[in-house]
């Protein structure tokens, strides 16, 4: 397509990391007459990979919030509603009253929570998973003297891998620090059959160890329900003065009740490309469903979607101005993992190797802790 060619409209679907990088990158990469509407639900968007900073209050939520309307700065038309409607083949969106129509879609509408499907997790748990509930937690952290606090993934798939062991070696970290860890037992309990699997065995084997170095008690056992001290497994339970969870997600009924789900309500991407089957229409972040070569899924990262965001934009970006397609999604990052006191561990490497994920856990050091620092502060100057 020439560059001539008549003004066109990108819609970007959702305004987390991915949305916001797919829009700032597209408006980097088109000329003004080009418009880039971006439509998310809430004013303000927030860096989820800085929560369990605000958990020990190396953060605050302000710190890592910035409303959307800033974009605008940058020539990003913003839309805040509540998306009723998803027509991909058509490229539009429904918004409260009005429908916007688009040459081209990103997708990045993300996953919601879904802790309700574990009876009692939201009434006596404290998640890490959303500003308010990290705010939560921290204060019943502090208020702490001793006990047993127990670590649980409610769910095989859920956001950010490496978030529930960051948080229990977060909270390890903590009260080492107050010199009351001895009055403490931490313990992790998942769904997940080993620490991070979808990064292989290596991964699970370095993680699993830095959890027994500083005595974080690991099982794989998927939470039935909870109650108030009591946390139950199928017929098995245990106590716990404090339950902090991950909760299990789900797709936005929005996506999961369109044209664009696949079986299981996921979108089903192509793993380099991110297109769907729908022309001009990508889906990038929480809400695809990507299969790796060992069966696994693609882990839902922050890391990942920024990555996807710019692969999206720059085959848009290609379609509109004729330039050659860019370089697809390689399936190479990783997560990093806070241990504290200023060190963090980082797993990366090539997800879509075979026959498995060629991946590699880095012991903790404060390079890959200042790493994350780094990738926040770009992320939110993005944002500025």
């Amino acid at each position: 397509m020439p560059s001539s060619a008549p003004a066109q409209t990108v819609l970007v679907a959702g305004g987390g990391i991915g949305g916001i990088q797919a829009a700032t990158r597209l408006r980097r990469r088109l000329d003004r007459r080009h418009r880039v509407v971006l439509v998310n639900r809430d004013p303000d968007s927030s860096l989820t990979a800085s929560y369990l900073w605000v958990m020990t209050g190396a953060r605050r939520p302000d710190q890592i919030t910035r409303p959307l309307s800033r974009l605008e700065r940058q020539g990003i038309d913003v839309v805040i509603g509540e998306i009723s409607h998803l027509d991909p083949e058509a490229r539009a969106l429904t918004v409260q009253d009005r429908t916007l129509v688009g040459d081209h879609m990103v997708v990045s509408l993300g996953a919601d929570w879904a802790a309700d499907r574990v009876p009692g997790l939201v009434e006596f748990g404290h998640t890490f998973a959303t500003v308010a509930g990290v705010q939560l937690l921290a204060g019943e952290l502090k208020r702490m003297e001793s006990g047993r606090i127990v670590v649980v993934t409610a769910a095989p798939v859920y956001k950010c891998p490496a978030a529930p062991y960051e948080a229990a070696l977060l909270i390890d970290a903590e009260l080492r620090s107050r010199g009351i860890r001895d009055r403490f037992e931490i313990a992790i309990r998942s769904a997940e059959p080993a620490p991070m699997p979808a990064g292989g065995p290596e991964v699970s084997t370095s993680l699993g160890q830095i959890l027994a170095e500083r005595g974080i008690d690991y099982e794989a056992r998927q939470v039935t329900g909870t109650e108030e001290g009591r946390i139950y497994f199928g017929d098995a339970s245990e106590e716990a003065d404090l339950i902090v969870y991950m909760p299990p997600i789900t797709p936005p009924p929005i996506v999961a009740d369109s044209a664009l789900a696949g079986p299981d309500g996921w979108v089903e991407a192509h793993p380099t490309s991110l297109a769907t089957a729908f022309e001009g229409v990508y889906a990038i972040g929480d809400i695809t469903e990507i299969t790796l070569a060992n069966g696994r899924s693609l882990p839902r990262t922050g890391n990942f979607a920024h990555s996807q965001a710019h692969v999206a934009a720059d085959m848009i970006a290609a379609t509109i101005t004729g330039k050659p397609a860019p370089a697809g999604f390689d399936g190479f990052g990783g997560c990093y993992v806070e241990t504290g006191v200023g060190r963090a561990a980082y797993g990366s490497g090539n997800f879509y190797a075979t026959p498995a994920p060629d991946v590699v856990m880095h012991p903790p050091s404060r390079r890959w802790h200042w790493s994350k620092v780094v990738f926040e502060r770009q992320v939110m100057q993005t944002w500025l």
